[in-house]
């Protein structure tokens, strides 16, 4: 016999999951599209083979957006198991600068290898070459009130 579903275990909480294959990578990318941060909120730490981000995620998972305001999450996206890091189209001595994430992608090499992506807006993008697919993305803070109390838009 199953027993239905309490309110409390309904409640918003903070995301924390974790993506070792190309379809939880999927599930992170949507979370995560829409995005932004200021180009020295990222991070490679070479010794420990990881590559860190501090975002200002839209909360695309949010089921109230049609009670309140739309609303975005500082969250840690990070990559382990990163063996080089790449990119183009970003100007890292332009401290001010603030990408918009559209995309996280992975391009499988030989055994469990391969590439996983960033793509942002403006035809930038940011490598990783990994040594296997391993992804967190973890909320930080409490949602707060998006600055533009708008849901992106990617029509025409």
């Amino acid at each position: 016999m199953t027993e239905d579903a309490r309110f409390e275990e309904g409640r918003e909480a903070p995301l924390n999951l974790v993506a070792m294959d190309a379809e939880d990578l999927q599930i992170v990318s949507t979370l995560v599209q829409d995005a932004v941060f200021p180009v020295t909120e990222m991070t490679w730490q070479a010794r420990t083979h990881r590559f860190a981000a501090l975002l200002n995620r839209f909360r695309w998972e949010d089921p109230g957006r049609a009670r309140h305001p739309a609303e975005r999450v500082r969250s840690l996206l990070v990559v382990g198991n990163v063996l080089g890091v790449a990119s183009q189209g970003i100007d890292r001595a332009d401290r001010d600068t603030i990408l918009s994430l559209l995309e996280v992608s992975f391009e499988p090499g030989p055994e469990t290898t391969g590439h996983l992506f960033l793509t942002l807006a403006g035809d930038g993008a940011i490598r990783l070459e990994v040594e296997a697919l391993e992804v967190m993305l973890r909320d930080v803070t409490r949602p707060y009130r998006a600055p533009s109390g708008k849901v992106p838009d990617h029509g025409a």
